[in-house]
């Protein structure tokens, strides 16, 4: 589905800080269309980041998180080279899973 995330992943201090920038409309199903007809409801409810294969973020989305969400955490550990994975499932039963190496923060 959609265009890859956009994530960064930077370590400082043993600290790893995540931004993530994910392509989905995340509608309501509360909208209507020009034409008066309510736009189905579609948006992410679940969220997972793994940094090397173990999770260090579990998160369920629903109907108040707007388009294109952004979201930034941090967890103790990681290093450069590092992968850090985000997955996230919607109500549609669609996916997307994206990876990114933890880069050295200036």
């Amino acid at each position: 589905m959609g265009s890859p995330m956009k994530i960064r992943a930077a370590v400082k201090d043993g600290v790893t800080e995540v931004k993530v920038l994910m392509q989905h409309d995340m509608e309501t199903g509360l909208r209507k269309d020009a034409a008066g007809a309510v736009i189905p409801a579609w948006f992410i409810t679940e969220l997972t980041a793994k940094h090397n294969g173990r999770v260090v973020l579990e998160a369920q989305f629903g109907t108040a998180v707007s388009k294109n969400p952004y979201l930034v955490f941090r967890f103790k550990g990681g290093a450069k080279g590092d992968k850090v994975t985000v997955s996230w499932k919607d109500n549609k039963d669609d996916s997307r899973s994206d990876e990114v190496e933890i880069a050295e923060k200036a």
